[in-house]
């Protein structure tokens, strides 16, 4: 008997939970469309044996942006995007031989630094997530 209602209970709870994950999805979604406002971030990746720079590039939506690619970027490397409402800034270096790599990313916001990361040896990725100034 108890197994059937512990069953019956996590049941209940996993339905919730999905439901509430949907829902949370869609209220992001409206609140992305809901702020419309836009902003500027500049990424900024130095360091050595960097492969790739991942970063979102203000296209997508805010909580699955488009993220796009750099190969073989020459470093020091920049660049300024404009992006939307609640849309986090993130720019992820990535090494693919981590022993030698060194990288330091920075977001930056109206000449103030949002984030910065710093690391050596065994990198294989890492990186820098911004929360979207509109929403502070």
């Amino acid at each position: 008997m108890n197994r059937i209602i512990r069953g019956a209970v996590c049941s209940v709870a996993v339905t919730g939970l999905a439901f509430g994950l949907s829902s949370c999805s869609e209220a992001v979604d409206q609140v992305d469309k809901a702020v419309d406002e836009t902003y500027e971030v500049t990424y900024e990746v130095t360091g050595k044996n960097i492969d790739s720079i991942e970063f979102h590039g203000g296209g997508g939506k805010a909580m699955d942006p488009k993220i796009e690619t750099v190969s073989k970027p020459e470093l020091p490397w920049k660049k300024t995007v404009t992006l939307r409402g609640i849309m986090p800034a993130a720019v992820m270096p990535v090494a693919a031989d981590p022993e030698g790599a060194q990288l330091t990313c920075k977001i930056i916001h109206k000449g103030k630094v949002l984030e910065e990361q710093s690391a050596d040896g065994l990198v294989t990725a890492g990186g820098c997530t911004a929360e979207s100034p509109v929403t502070g």
